[in-house]
């Protein structure tokens, strides 16, 4: 939205607001006024801006004109949520049978969504190459952090309490590292060679009994498919610890190579 003669859109809401303006009138309620908290539960303090609507829809607009969209711009990439989705795909998405799902509703009239869901865990499996798929996190970060506690559970269940450390690439997905310190461990980051691959040299010397397991984004942030992958997976398994796949890139590999038939 274009700016109105004179308005200065560059400037944040608090830097406009003008006390006493306010954003909408309400009309006069046609319902019975409701017993309102005690005016000790209340603040009346709060900084917030007082400006009128259209400079809150120009200003948020302005903003999000700034964002870099799949919308507006190429993406080299394809990172984490950086991917392109079918504008079909929100449209079903909104399907009544998918947006009003209720989580507490009975398995009995679940069975078309189940389905979809046994589905979906078939083709992430065939994709993917590994055993098992859950479909119980929300997001990458969320994931990550699942696999880091999985990683963790095994180790704890093998009474290998001492593998408390994890190995991440400097070329890795940005969020890799907060994820294990997340679930207990220690970050140790790992250099790239010249070819930006992990660091065989340096990954040798991290991978002891303490390691519990290397985090790898394939195609690495740097956009590039390690060449040592399979190495990589097999250091790390003979020392004992466990490979956490990141898929932020991984529409890169569908359909050319699995991340089971590498080593994760």
């Amino acid at each position: 939205m274009a700016a109105g003669p004179g308005r200065d859109i560059s400037k944040l809401l608090m830097e406009r607001s003008i006390p006493g303006r306010t954003g909408a009138v309400l009309p006069v309620p046609d319902v019975p006024p409701q017993p309102l908290p005690d005016a000790s539960l209340l603040r009346t303090d709060l900084s917030l801006p007082e400006v009128s609507e259209p400079e809150v829809v120009q200003y948020f607009t302005n903003l999000s004109q700034r964002n870099f969209s799949i919308d507006t711009h190429f993406y080299p990439l394809g990172s984490c949520t950086m991917k392109y989705n079918p504008k079909i795909n929100d449209e079903v998405a909104f399907l009544p049978g998918f947006a009003t799902a209720h989580p507490l509703q009975g398995v009995e009239e679940s069975q078309g969504a189940l389905e979809l869901l046994h589905r979906l865990q078939g083709f992430l499996a065939e994709i993917t190459g590994l055993t098992e798929v859950s479909l119980s996190t929300l997001a990458g970060a969320h994931g990550e952090l699942a696999g880091m506690l999985m990683i963790r559970a095994y180790h704890q269940s093998r009474g290998d309490t001492g593998r408390l450390k994890v190995a991440i690439p400097d070329s890795a997905h940005g969020t890799n590292p907060a994820s294990a310190a997340m679930a207990g461990f220690d970050v140790v980051e790992l250099a790239s060679d010249a070819d930006g691959n992990v660091d065989l040299e340096a990954l040798h010397e991290v991978a002891g009994d303490d390691l519990a397991g290397v985090m790898i984004t394939l195609p690495s942030t740097l956009g590039l498919f390690d060449t040592n992958i399979v190495e990589v997976c097999r250091v790390v398994h003979q020392a004992g610890g466990l490979v956490y796949g990141d898929g932020a890139n991984m529409n890169a590999l569908l359909g050319r190579v699995k991340l089971g038939d590498l080593g994760f």
